[in-house]
């Protein structure tokens, strides 16, 4: 399994990213399906384009994933097996597990991923949303955000890809960062493991081999 992980955006270490996937015009989707709750267009298009400017910096062929295309349908991972890489950006933790839910990207991860055939990257709530249990995020996100196209009620689930708690933003100088502050003692108070990443941190997953970089 090949992961790139980031508190905000990039981060510090994006040659890694490029090491990692160790291929020259590599092709990448791109989703900021996270933020689907926003009925900002200029500020989702504004997003978007700089996804897809911060792939394209690094020398890959980038284009836009939307999940809600496959929501109802079962060709993701037909359609996922295109690409060398796939970038989520931050956003709303529970919306993008409802999106990875509905679109049926669990087969993905499943099928592609865990296979190293498609390496997962992204930030925030791209991170976020991977371990088993997304109990906490709520300190942090609205649990209960509603997008169009998307099913009403909580989730708690999380993909299950890490076995710890990722705590991003942690004492950044990000708007989230005093709320982050909270569910860190929440982690703490009920013994869960967990780890921290200020904004710049990445966390690397190649294989065998897990590092984070500072």
């Amino acid at each position: 399994m090949k992961l790139y992980l980031s508190s905000y955006r990039l981060g510090n270490h994006a040659d890694k990213l490029r090491e990692l996937v160790g291929k020259p015009g590599a092709r990448v989707a791109v989703s900021i399906n996270a933020i689907d709750f926003s009925t900002d267009t200029e500020r989702t298009a504004a997003v978007l384009q700089r996804e897809l400017d911060d792939m394209r910096s690094l020398g890959f062929e980038a284009e836009q994933l939307d999940l809600r295309e496959y929501f109802k349908r079962d060709d993701i991972v037909e359609k996922m097996a295109q690409y060398d890489l796939v970038w989520f950006s931050g956003g709303n933790t529970f919306i993008l597990a409802k999106a990875f839910k509905q679109s049926g990207f669990d087969a993905v991860f499943e099928e592609l991923i865990k296979q190293e055939k498609l390496i997962y990257a992204g930030y925030s709530a791209a991170f976020c949303v991977l371990p088993k249990s997304l109990h906490g995020v709520e300190l942090v996100d609205d649990k209960d955000i509603v997008a169009d196209g998307y099913e009403s009620g909580e989730i708690w689930e999380g993909v299950g890809l890490i076995d710890f708690y990722p705590i991003v933003h942690f004492r950044s100088d990000h708007p989230e960062s005093d709320d982050v502050e909270k569910e860190y003692m929440f982690v703490r108070e009920n013994n869960m493991a967990h780890k921290t990443f200020q904004d710049g941190d990445v966390y690397i997953v190649d294989g065998n081999q897990a590092v984070s970089h500072t």
